[in-house]
């Protein structure tokens, strides 16, 4: 997939947001420093217009860490919607890739801008009442951004030839 095309982005950016809102996180793989693979899952990750994204750094640890040593991560987005699953298998295939991996190079670690703040308040606005809302969401400050340099839809056997 080239991921400098506008119109590929866009589905990218589609299928994230339709991912995201099936299973409330994407996964993001990097190294550490024993050359061990480590998979994170992260809930306030977000995608630009730009073939760039983010994520808020408040529960991470090991990516942090491991970005000192190596910048590169995969980031993994499957929608995992039942009713897409049902029907996928009922009709013998997927209509659209059901996973799409990311692959980028983390930035630094800096203060969030307001817009990506109101985006992130955008998101967790409806939990707003609820007791655990402040609990893990306040201090959500700062960022870390990734540029984006490559994707690959999964393939999942015949379903998605």
């Amino acid at each position: 997939m080239n991921i400098q095309d506008i119109e590929v982005w866009k589905k990218i950016r589609t299928h994230f947001k339709t991912s995201f809102s099936s299973s409330l996180h994407v996964s993001i793989a990097s190294v550490n420093t024993e050359h061990q693979p480590t998979v994170t899952p992260i809930g306030s990750f977000f995608l630009n217009k730009n073939q760039t994204g983010f994520y808020f750094e408040k529960f991470t640890t090991q990516l942090p860490h491991n970005s000192k040593t190596n910048k590169n991560v995969c980031v993994l987005a499957v929608n995992n919607g039942k009713w897409f699953w049902i029907k996928s298998l009922f009709k013998g295939k997927f209509e659209k890739n059901p996973a799409i991996k990311l692959y980028g190079e983390l930035g630094e670690r800096r203060k969030a801008t307001d817009a990506e703040m109101h985006a992130f308040k955008r998101r967790v606005r409806f939990t707003s009442r609820l007791k655990g809302h402040r609990l893990l969401w306040d201090g959500m400050d700062y960022i870390r951004e990734i540029k984006f340099t490559k994707a690959e839809e999964m393939k999942i056997g015949k379903m998605t030839q």
